[in-house]
């Protein structure tokens, strides 16, 4: 398994959950939903949406390093909104200037809550390393 790699933000709730942030094999990368955190772990931005989904959104670039590309290699995402109904449309703005040129495949879903309580944003992806 020499061509697997990992990548880890270093936040203490990563070993106690036992998840990678990412996880590459045979030049695709698997990267877990990303939130709104800081590198201590702590919870940002809390009841501002555009915050959350800014931060999020450095956060999964901060992965997509890890393994040496850029947003340009993300071939799917997945978005979690808490408050579609709300957020769709800044959502839809933040989400296309973020990966401006690119198009990757995409999905936006409505859920009742996500890990946190306060948290009403999270995004996974699926990206490749060529």
């Amino acid at each position: 398994m020499s061509n697997v790699k990992t990548y880890n933000h270093g936040v203490a709730w990563e070993e106690a959950y036992g998840l990678s942030q990412g996880y590459s094999v045979n030049g695709t990368i698997y990267i877990s939903g990303q939130f709104s955190h800081d590198m201590k772990g702590e919870f940002v931005g809390e009841g501002d949406f555009e915050t959350q989904t800014r931060k999020t959104l450095e956060n999964l670039d901060r992965v997509l390093e890890g393994f040496g590309v850029t947003r340009s290699n993300i071939a799917e995402m997945e978005i979690f909104l808490t408050n579609p109904k709300e957020h769709f449309q800044r959502c839809v703005e933040l989400f296309k200037e973020y990966v401006g040129d690119h198009r990757p495949a995409g999905t936006l879903i409505g859920v009742s809550g996500l890990a946190f309580p306060h948290q009403l944003i999270e995004i996974r992806a699926v990206a490749h390393t060529d």
